[in-house]
């Protein structure tokens, strides 16, 4: 079944309520990008340093990736709806306090806070979309990502546009939005039934002893240091007013969703997952390289090229860990996020600490050679990587026969 297919099971004809999740997610994914442009102008309104202001992401995602061993344990006790409606009520209550900050250290802790909100509703919001999409797991990994990568594209816009005028309105107007989302998803999302059996705080730890899950995570892993090199560090490198970096961000978000909904599906189709992955993730460190010791025009370029790669690496890493392993997909989802999002938590700190221990271009060097090491894991791990994917092809796909049947 092609899930772009207009009719019942594709990615357009979905219930009410995995659009008004899918619409949450948007800015959710929003939150990642939105300090972006405004970087720059955080630092200068807190009287902070480059490094002081990079632990924003740094906070953001240390908890988000601690916060993956609790989100099955919670949801598994009070369902996925609540789950998403606490997160959401974390993001709206943190984000909005964030906007209020005097110091670095108070926007840095609140940033904790709404990390932890993210965590709880994006891991739960992709198994609430899996679990509701019409169309089986095709359509709604596709849903899912098209979301990540509209607000990926949107977050920095919207950061520019709003944080023209002070860097504290995007933060009020992200708790504006989410509170949005938390009254579409109370209106449209039933509460779906519990699993029968309840989730542990280790089970996402036992679920990486999967050696093939356990692979895509750590390649993952080396993947998203690189991911957030650029993410993160790159604007103070650009150096420009927030509305240029704003469009700069929101260019290279366009291209991530463009590829990762619409190229990476093909190209997987014509030449299997990891060859697209492996071969994607060597494009992308040469790109770092050439972003780090480029003039400004060819920074910019490298910048929003990079949105191709992402985008492409984003959709085959998903689609590895929740089809890799016989784990439940909201077990193996946490397990895998668990150890890729140390690495996000990683890159915003270290890339301005190698700066001021060499020089601007070593932190993308370093990004380069994770990038590299990420494509390493694959090959190397490509047994562990394909066999048993394939293995449990045939049972998703039953799986997902049987939703498309049922609705």
């Amino acid at each position: 079944m092609d899930p772009f297919d207009a009719g019942a099971g594709g990615i357009l004809r979905q219930p009410k309520a995995v659009w008004a999740t899918a619409g949450a997610s948007v800015v959710a994914f929003m939150g990642i990008g939105l300090v972006d442009p405004i970087l720059p102008s955080i630092a200068k309104g807190l009287d902070a340093s480059a490094g002081q202001v990079s632990l924003l992401f740094t906070s953001y995602f240390l908890i988000t990736a601690l916060a993956m061993l609790v989100t099955g344990f919670v949801s598994s006790r009070i369902g996925g709806r609540k789950t998403l409606l606490l997160g959401l009520a974390f993001v709206v209550v943190f984000a909005g306090l964030a906007g209020t900050s005097d110091t670095v250290g108070q926007l840095v802790g609140y940033r904790a806070g709404w990390g932890l909100g993210n965590a709880l509703f994006v891991s739960t919001a992709l198994a609430v979309i899996v679990g509701a999409a019409a169309g089986g797991s095709a359509a709604a990994i596709l849903l899912y990502e098209s979301a990540l990568g509209l607000g990926m594209a949107c977050g920095p816009l919207l950061g520019a546009l709003l944080g023209d005028a002070s860097w504290r309105y995007p933060f009020f107007g992200t708790a504006f939005l989410m509170a949005i989302g938390f009254l579409c998803i109370s209106v449209f999302l039933k509460e779906q039934p519990k699993p029968a059996r309840k989730t542990s705080l280790l089970d996402p730890i036992r679920a990486l002893g999967h050696g093939g899950l356990a692979s895509a995570a750590v390649s993952a892993f080396f993947y998203n240091y690189t991911f957030f090199t650029v993410l993160a560090f790159t604007p103070f490198v650009l150096n420009m007013t927030p509305y240029k970096s704003g469009a700069v961000f929101f260019a290279w978000g366009v291209l991530l969703a463009v590829f990762s909904v619409l190229v990476a599906p093909r190209m997987q189709k014509r030449f299997g997952s990891l060859k697209v992955l492996g071969g994607s993730l060597v494009l992308l460190a040469a790109d770092v390289l050439v972003l780090g010791y480029g003039n400004h025009t060819a920074a910019v370029v490298c910048t929003i090229l990079s949105g191709a790669f992402i985008g492409v690496n984003n959709t085959v890493y998903t689609e590895l860990a929740l089809g890799v392993s016989d784990a439940p997909r909201p077990v193996a989802s946490a397990g895998y996020n668990f150890v890729r999002w140390f690495a996000a938590a990683a890159a915003p700190y270290f890339a301005p600490k190698i700066e001021e221990w060499t020089d601007v271009h070593i932190p993308f060097v370093v990004a380069a050679v994770t990038a590299v090491l990420g494509a390493v894991v694959v090959v190397v791990r490509r047994r562990a990587l394909t066999h048993e994917a394939e293995e449990l092809e045939a049972v998703h796909a039953t799986e997902d026969s049987v939703a498309v049947f049922a609705d």
